[in-house]
């Protein structure tokens, strides 16, 4: 096949699966020459669409009717999108605002998912971070009584828990500044599993005079570390998929049941791109045979380097890719911007 003549052909698939995301009806060769600059004659148009339906690019419902894009189609459309959508100044300022009015972690998660779903219109997901990727960033000793003690921990992911502990004896200021000082030399920037082992290590050295305090606080801040809470997600907008239900493309029912069940939800995030990109699965690329009717477009969020979880949508396989790609992508960046203190 001529280069020319292939570079025309993906075109006309291009301007195919445009057509077909904007209007969800077959699209024929008259209206692309309208809607299109392709500069060739209808019946080359007849011709590319007839080698691209043999590739098995298109197909035809009914012998009179337009063509419509297979999974195939959409494949080489996402494969081929080079740019995507640019989210326009209100959209950007609209992301900002609302995640930044979040009081909490996961409050900015909720607001985030909430957001990604009205954007694109369908079901959004989003990860909450996983106690392995957290790393202290502080711990705050506050002295409540002289024989009392409030511990504040405070992760790089924005987690914060707080624990009382009792001591068998009375604890000055200084007392209460070094412990403070002690814990945050041996805490801060390791992982929550690293602390821990730091935190065995630090009751076992700490000063004579300072080290039954140091031991009951170290003992209270173990039990906390290790407390690992199972993986959660956050999902908004799964009421959306019904503007698809007449469609038979979309087998409803078994979508949402599917998206109920954390374990097939988990099992998409589990294999996320590197920070900063977006994969997009079709159809049978999904593993569940539920969501074999869908898309899935999903990316990771974080800081420097690091991935905290994941956050996608799912929705017909006829979505608008790249203005998906672009809100996934632009909600992504956003959340681990504000969870970097940003």
């Amino acid at each position: 096949m001529a280069t020319g003549t292939d570079k025309r052909r993906r075109e006309v698939l291009r301007a195919i699966v445009a057509d077909y995301i904007a209007s969800q009806e077959p699209v024929g060769s008259k209206s692309l020459l309208e809607r299109h600059r392709l500069n060739v004659s209808s019946a080359t148009i007849r011709n590319d669409m007839g080698v691209l339906e043999s590739e098995g690019y298109i197909t035809q419902q009914h012998a009179s009717s337009g063509r419509i894009p297979t999974e195939k189609g959409y494949r080489a459309f996402v494969d081929s999108l080079h740019d995507v959508k640019p989210m326009s100044p209100a959209e950007k300022r609209a992301i900002v605002g609302f995640l930044e009015e979040g009081v909490d972690l996961e409050d900015v998660l909720r607001r985030s998912v909430q957001l990604l779903a009205q954007f694109t219109r369908q079901a959004a997901v989003i990860q909450v971070p996983t106690l392995h990727a957290s790393r202290v960033k502080h711990c705050e000793v506050v002295a409540l009584t002289p024989t009392r003690l409030l511990l504040v921990l405070i992760t790089d992911t924005g987690r914060v828990d707080q624990r009382n502990v009792d001591l068998g004896e009375a604890v000055d200021d200084d007392q209460v500044q070094r412990l403070r000082q002690l814990l945050n030399n041996s805490l801060q920037s390791k992982t929550l599993r690293d602390a821990s082992v730091s935190l065995a290590d630090l009751a076992q050295t700490a000063p004579p005079d300072i080290a039954p305090h140091v031991l009951s606080a170290a003992t209270v801040l173990i039990e906390t570390l290790v407390e690992q809470p199972s993986e959660r997600l956050i999902m908004a907008g799964a009421s959306n998929l019904t503007r698809f239900a007449g469609k038979s493309t979309l087998r409803l029912p078994g979508i949402i049941e599917a998206l109920e069940e954390q374990v097939v939800v988990l099992k998409l995030m589990a294999n996320l791109p590197e920070l900063g990109n977006v994969a997009v699965r079709i159809g049978e690329e999904n593993e569940d045979e539920e969501l074999q009717s869908t898309s899935i477009v999903t990316t990771a969020y974080g800081g420097e380097g690091a991935p905290l979880g994941g956050l996608g949508v799912v929705g017909p396989t006829y979505m608008d890719y790249p203005g998906t790609i672009s809100k996934v992508s632009a909600v992504a960046r956003y959340v681990g911007r504000i969870l970097a203190g940003e």
